[in-house]
């Protein structure tokens, strides 16, 4: 495989929109269960926020040494204070909607002894009022970029995506998806859809052989107008589809740990890398070597361009 493109990726500019949220971990404790009820008392010893969701994909794109613009959506709250301060920190610039009416979205996880104990989400969708305001923040920055990727995690943000998928044809920035549900006509026209194993389940049913995989992938990417369609598929690796036909990678994980957040930096790989130029088949390979890495993190990680660099010497 080629070196790692250091000094490139310094020029990639990724437009990153979509559901933005913040990952809140308490790591504790348990020696005991509750006189209460039959559940553990975690004596919580220490607190970390992270970027999730599409924040979590635009931190990925600066870790490689890439530039990227955040647009999505906060609450007017603490947890929205903390993504606008997160993102600072890891060198995204965030331009984000307030929504004054609703919450941050927020998944708070609970863990003991490093495995997780429970989950609380904190979500609601967004206000009309604040949708408009996200497009046109979407509008201004779109000329400025060389790939806009829409990370959907049905949260809302992303509920007009059709006139997103419209807006950057129009002018010609390459369109790069990571979707959610079964109903793909939504993403239509975008360059790349990337969706997992479970994902595309769901969008063309069972498959029992590759062949069939492969005739219903490139159905679906003819009908919905795509240049491309990769599916992720854990330890399977990953498969691509093109008009020039299929190519597969075999995963590369030696150890999954945690795949929370693999997906984002997945999709921010395959970003960078066409920013720069990168041919699908290449960006798939790197791609697919930073997954296999940032499986071995707890919970939502980031791979660096010198992880890449190292992996592929």
């Amino acid at each position: 495989m080629n070196a790692f493109p250091t000094e490139a990726m310094t020029r990639s500019r990724v437009l990153v929109v979509g559901d933005v949220m913040l990952d809140r971990y308490w790591f504790g404790e348990v020696d005991r269960i509750s006189p209460e009820a039959p559940v553990p008392v975690v004596r919580v010893a220490r607190r970390e926020d992270r970027l999730g969701g599409a924040a979590n994909v635009a931190r990925n794109v600066v870790a490689l040494g890439g530039q990227a613009t955040l647009v999505g959506i906060v609450g007017n709250d603490e947890a929205g204070d903390s993504i606008t301060r997160l993102s600072t920190q890891a060198g995204v610039n965030a331009d984000l909607a307030a929504d004054a009416e609703n919450p941050t979205t927020l998944k708070m996880r609970v863990l003991g002894r490093q495995q997780q104990l429970l989950r609380v989400d904190f979500e609601q969708h967004p206000a009309n009022a604040t949708l408009d305001d996200m497009d046109a923040r979407v509008a201004r920055h779109l000329a400025h970029h060389d790939v806009l990727v829409l990370s959907d995690y049905a949260k809302g943000a992303l509920d007009r995506v059709e006139a997103l998928i419209a807006l950057a044809r129009g002018a010609g920035v390459p369109v790069l998806v990571d979707p959610k549900g079964d109903d793909y006509t939504r993403y239509r026209g975008a360059t790349l859809v990337t969706p997992n194993r479970a994902e595309m389940q769901q969008a063309v049913g069972r498959w029992t052989t590759e062949s069939q995989l492969t005739e219903r992938a490139q159905r679906l990417r003819e009908d919905l107008d795509l240049e491309a369609l990769l599916v992720t598929r854990s330890e399977q690796g990953m498969t691509l589809f093109t008009a020039a036909g299929r190519e597969h990678v075999d995963a590369q994980a030696h150890e999954v740990f945690d795949v929370s957040g693999a997906g984002d930096t997945v999709l921010a790989t395959l970003a960078a890398m066409r920013a720069i130029g990168q041919p699908w088949e290449q960006a798939m390979a790197w791609a697919n070597r930073a997954g296999g890495i940032v499986v071995g993190k707890l919970g939502t990680s980031v791979v660096t361009a010198a992880e890449l660099a190292g992996a592929s010497s």
